[in-house]
């Protein structure tokens, strides 16, 4: 696992509570129009059908309502921080397909989603950001793991939209920590500062060893906007189908990411 930078970026955070909140919001409304057939049909997460998406989308926040209702884990410090995720969900992918599975046969979609809503409601006013929750990776600050639930929630919202035709909005700053986080986790990945990551309006990394750019207009930029580049950090569409679209811009000799991409595994 790559470690985590020595800064981490802030996150407001009322509005991340508010952004977590609003795009599960959007997608329960979404989710509650889809039909049976729609409910059965494939999505590009393997062989998972709507269904269990439309279940491991609440699983973002179930397993938050969880945390919350368990007592607080009695460590000095958390066990895993905010730049580290991206990189250990990884390694729960198994436990993960045969959870949503269960969820996803088990409950009625309606229920599910009415059951998550009134949970996080009643679970998350007045937890403070830095109460520690057990999550399958380690401890974590509340605050850090929700702005981990806007990755969860967007990506997912994406997949949903593209299995689907939906059109389930993104909410901006969901959309905004998501694609930060993401970003962050690349400069991680493949530290250095010559090549410059933009995603407009959201973020600015400088990655990948090399000779650092300090004036002007550097030699080697990526520029995506915020869809796309979750998408390439995610390993939902590849460098190559991003440019061939011209969906990314790259110029300078050392501007291919294809070699650090995906970030999330």
């Amino acid at each position: 696992m790559p470690p985590a930078r020595k800064r981490t970026r802030g996150y407001d955070s009322a509005r991340i509570r508010a952004a977590v909140l609003a795009q599960f919001d959007h997608v329960r409304a979404g989710v509650l129009t889809l039909t049976p057939e729609q409910f059965a049909s494939p999505t590009r997460l393997g062989d998972w059908t709507v269904r269990e998406l439309a279940a491991h989308l609440t699983m973002a926040l179930d397993g938050l309502v969880r945390y919350l209702g368990e007592p607080e884990p009695q460590r000095a410090k958390p066990e895993l921080a905010l730049l580290d995720w991206p990189f250990a969900t990884v390694t729960a992918a198994e436990r993960v397909d045969e959870d949503t599975r269960a969820v996803a046969a088990s409950t009625d979609p309606a229920e599910l989603y009415a059951r998550t809503e009134a949970g996080i409601a009643a679970a998350l006013p007045g937890a403070p950001d830095e109460r520690l929750v057990p999550t399958r990776f380690g401890t974590m600050r509340l605050g850090d793991f929700l702005v981990t639930r806007t990755v969860e929630l967007i990506v997912h919202t994406d997949d949903l939209n593209d299995a689907t035709g939906l059109g389930v909005p993104y909410e901006r700053q969901a959309l905004a920590a998501c694609a930060r986080l993401l970003a962050d986790a690349l400069a991680v990945k493949a530290p250095g500062g010559s090549v410059e990551v933009r995603v407009p309006p959201y973020a600015v990394v400088q990655c990948v060893a090399g000779p650092r750019h300090t004036r002007g207009t550097p030699p080697n930029v990526v520029e995506t906007d915020p869809l796309t580049w979750i998408r390439l950090a995610t390993g939902r569409t590849t460098w190559a189908a991003a440019l061939a679209a011209a969906q990314v811009h790259a110029s300078g000799e050392r501007a291919d990411l294809s070699g650090v991409l995906p970030v999330l595994g």
